[in-house]
């Protein structure tokens, strides 16, 4: 009887260790002519890419472009550790850095919609160390063409719609911001993009205790407030934001690959980190690397004290999670039968949120701030091809989005390289992907 038990049994442990995990759906696709493309002008951006991993600009990429809802073309080029000899793959983790911002957002304003807090409510509401904040004011003497600052009160509380919108005054480090800049390094304030052993409580407190570079609402500037409005998801809803990002967000949309710190038998999916030199590319290591008021390593998502969760740059992830968090925001606040957002507050996330108030010159003319990515409010005024009411953004590491509503499209692209001032091969695969529009 034993032996004509061991075939059952087998076929048993089979079935339960060796079925394919079909809790997280396969991604929906179509051929490029279902989705409105001409797939012969899609593979132009093969030859394009493959030039720039040929002429060692870049180490690899992934590259996604979906339309109606379905993946019209994924495609890997070079590869993902040069020296490893390990080639690009669909599902390679890359440091998607200031990708993170706009599901920081989301998660806040999920708690949004279910009343905890509205967005003119005094940031000092919830997170008290934020109570009379002081601004910096310099002032320069014409004759000795020096200057100083002095400290006054603000004349306004910084609002949680201030944060969400970059206009509350508060920085990064590395922006270079006149005194401000050297008083964060001098008080060890973390950018996210580095190992530091505080927790996300640690750092805001920190911050808090620094000038804003403006009086709140009266001027944009990127910096760490999209890390504060992490620790307010904490505080509002009781939870780490690894927690709320992992129960509320990923799990529900099949994110299985995103996260703050990498387990060990995901490390070897991660992409190595390059820079470019007159000599070729170059592998940085596990060291953290300053330059001036920059401060970041490649070895943050795997090394340190793995504590700190970084709203504004730490998650991981790949181009087919982040099309899924992405096709939630296209769908209205929806994927498959996971609602997250309501249509109504995502079109109110994409609108026009900052007026009249300049982000940066090129490469933003034509764009302003809404809560989580610049969005398109001007067609004609930047030379980038699109739609008005396009929204995007990208990361530290060479990543970027775009989501076009008028497209119904979804372009990724995602690089692993700093400094990349020069690389232009994002505007390039966006240039090729509209090209390809046919209907």
């Amino acid at each position: 009887m034993k032996y004509k038990l061991r075939p059952l049994l087998t076929l048993f442990f089979m079935l339960i260790f060796l079925t394919p995990d079909t809790s997280v759906r396969s991604l929906p696709t179509a051929n490029p002519k279902e989705a409105g493309f001409s797939g012969e002008r899609l593979n132009r951006i093969n030859q394009v890419v493959q030039a720039y991993v040929d002429e060692q600009k870049i180490a690899g990429a992934v590259t996604l472009i979906s339309r109606k809802g379905k993946l019209a073309y994924l495609q890997t080029f070079g590869m993902a550790d040069i020296e490893a000899q390990r080639p690009m793959q669909p599902d390679t983790l890359f440091r998607i850095a200031s990708m993170t911002k706009p599901i920081t957002t989301v998660a806040l304003m999920m708690l949004w919609e279910e009343g905890k807090f509205l967005l003119t409510d005094p940031l000092a509401k919830y997170l008290p160390e934020f109570q009379n904040p002081q601004v910096l004011v310099i002032s320069k003497d014409k004759d000795s063409n020096s200057s100083t600052y002095k400290l006054v009160p603000a004349n306004k509380p910084i609002t949680i719609h201030h944060l969400l919108t970059h206009t509350s005054g508060i920085t990064y480090t590395f922006q270079g911001t006149p005194y401000i800049s050297d008083m964060y390094k001098k008080a060890g304030v973390c950018d996210g993009l580095s190992q530091t052993s505080d927790t996300l409580a640690e750092n805001v407190a920190r911050l808090a205790r620094m000038p804003l570079h403006f009086q709140p609402g009266e001027g944009f500037d990127y910096g760490l407030g999209i890390d504060v409005a992490g620790r307010l998801v904490e505080v509002l809803s009781g939870l780490s934001l690894d927690e709320f990002f992992r129960e509320r967000i990923f799990k529900p949309l099949g994110m299985k690959d995103t996260c703050f710190y990498l387990p060990e038998d995901k490390l070897y999916r991660l992409a190595a980190l390059y820079q470019p030199t007159k000599n070729g590319l170059e592998k940085y290591g596990d060291e953290v690397v300053e330059q001036g008021l920059m401060k970041y390593s490649a070895s943050y998502p795997y090394k340190g004290d793995k504590k700190y969760y970084s709203g504004g740059a730490g998650l991981v992830s790949t181009a087919e999670d982040y099309w899924r968090f992405l096709q939630m925001l296209l769908n209205g606040g929806q994927f498959d039968n996971v609602k997250l957002l309501s249509r109504k507050t995502v079109e109110y996330m994409t609108a026009n949120h900052i007026g009249d108030l300049v982000m940066w010159n090129s490469p933003f003319d034509g764009y302003r701030f809404g809560l989580g990515f610049a969005v398109r409010t001007d067609l004609g005024a930047s030379a980038k091809i699109g739609s008005v009411g396009e929204y995007t953004w990208g990361g530290f590491f060479s990543t970027t989005f775009w989501v076009d509503p008028k497209e119904q499209m979804i372009g990724i692209m995602l690089v692993q390289l700093r400094p990349n001032e020069q690389l232009d091969v994002h505007d390039k695969f966006k240039v090729l992907a509209y090209q390809a529009i046919t209907d």
